[in-house]
């Protein structure tokens, strides 16, 4: 390996000691443990565990050559991640959000995402930076929502999926574009498969995800599995109208039938009408399965957007939607209920509500840019361009 490359054996080893030494150190020092409790609901907490772990894990598996790191990694950065979140909560943010085990695992979630964005490229030294970079990052745009612009803080907890996605997308454009020739960053059926297989988990216990922190869980529970239902179904529509045989493409269902659960997760403890629910599942599966051709053929080569496993039509543009939804059922919501008496307030209102979506993107934009150009630095690179996609750099393994 070329000495401009740091050794991946000299270097993950003792980064994953040193972190879970420092998290060791933490927890004897730490508070008492009611401050951990994971929520009174325990099965919910599972059902959020097993989504991001096992999901989450499969749902990544799209590369052909490259199954073993995306499950394996994603497993090692949500163990490290949980424990960097109970840490960063406790030394840094307690004064402004309660800390719980149930949050941490809800925050992974973003990190995952991003992690879809630069999947193949980022070897796991830089994974394991980016992560601890990120959930620091979140917790900063979460304090901002929280503080100043009096956004609750479960909510805060749901812009995950906008902050995950446009900071993956944010780094994953300061990674080297892939030779030319290279095609390991395709899939293939079985590979598919075992993506598929992963997203029907998760799509399974996305309502658990959605109503595992919010105050009315049963109307979070029903409007989320109708926005997951109808966005399945339109996702099969949808996929038969739009190719060019009027087959079934795979690629749609993996990402579409997730957009009602995303585009609903701002609004899904409040809205009161079913149908509401149903419509947003319906219009996040569109954009997303829209979103897929006109992001994939014109903007992501014109803005060398490099997102290996699509996070940006399957969580960011839905997230977007539910963002301008929550906007405006929350407008119509005061309207109805008389809540405003004057267009200033009005106003006011939207601004806040706005404000918090933009400052979410805006941070996570930045950032990302910047922490993109971090993991670049000589001292964090591990593996050649050549190398990306390929699980034998890592791995024991035989084709």
């Amino acid at each position: 390996m070329p000495s401009r490359y740091l050794s991946f054996r000299c270097s993950l080893p003792w980064l994953i000691l040193l972190l879970q030494a420092l998290f060791l150190i933490h927890s004897f020092f730490s508070f008492s443990g009611g401050l951990y409790s994971p929520s009174s609901f325990y099965p919910e907490f599972q059902d959020v565990n097993h989504m991001v772990i096992f999901g989450f894990g499969f749902f990544l598996m799209v590369l052909r050559r490259y199954g073993f790191s995306s499950t394996a990694f994603n497993f090692l950065l949500i163990v490290l991640g949980v424990q960097c979140c109970v840490l960063v909560e406790d030394l840094l943010l307690l004064s402004f959000l309660s800390c719980s085990l149930a949050k941490a695992v809800v925050s992974m979630t973003a990190v995952v995402i991003s992690a879809g964005a630069v999947l193949g490229k980022a070897n796991p030294v830089q994974l394991i930076v980016m992560t601890l970079v990120e959930l620091i990052l979140f917790y900063v745009s979460r304090c901002i929502n929280k503080t100043l612009l009096q956004v609750p803080e479960h909510l805060t907890l749901m812009h995950v999926h906008l902050f995950g996605a446009y900071f993956g997308l944010a780094v994953s454009s300061r990674f080297p574009e892939p030779p030319p020739g290279l095609d390991k960053n395709r899939s293939t059926p079985k590979s598919d498969l075992f993506s598929m297989l992963g997203t029907v988990f998760v799509w399974v216990l996305w309502p658990s995800f959605n109503s595992v922190l919010a105050d009315s869980k049963e109307e979070a529970v029903l409007n989320t599995y109708l926005a997951l239902a109808v966005s399945a179904v339109a996702a099969f529509m949808l996929s038969a109208l739009t190719s060019k045989d009027g087959k079934f493409r795979m690629t749609h269902i993996h990402s579409a039938v997730l957009a009602g659960g995303v585009t609903v997760s701002y609004t899904a403890h409040s809205i009161q009408h079913p149908w509401i629910a149903m419509i947003l599942g319906l219009l996040g599966s569109g954009i997303t399965i829209l979103g897929s051709h006109c992001l994939q053929r014109c903007f992501n080569p014109a803005l060398k957007l490099q997102d290996t496993s699509g996070v940006h039509f399957t969580f960011g543009l839905p997230a977007v939607l539910g963002a301008v939804a929550a906007v405006v059922l929350c407008v119509v919501e005061k309207g109805i209920a008389k809540q405003w008496n004057n267009l200033s307030s009005l106003g006011y209102l939207i601004l806040v509500d706005v404000g918090a979506f933009c400052q979410t993107i805006s941070t996570a934009l930045v950032t990302g840019l910047i922490t993109g150009l971090i993991l670049n630095i000589k001292l964090l690179k591990t593996v050649h361009v050549s190398k990306y996609f390929d699980d034998q750099f890592y791995w024991e393994v035989s084709f």
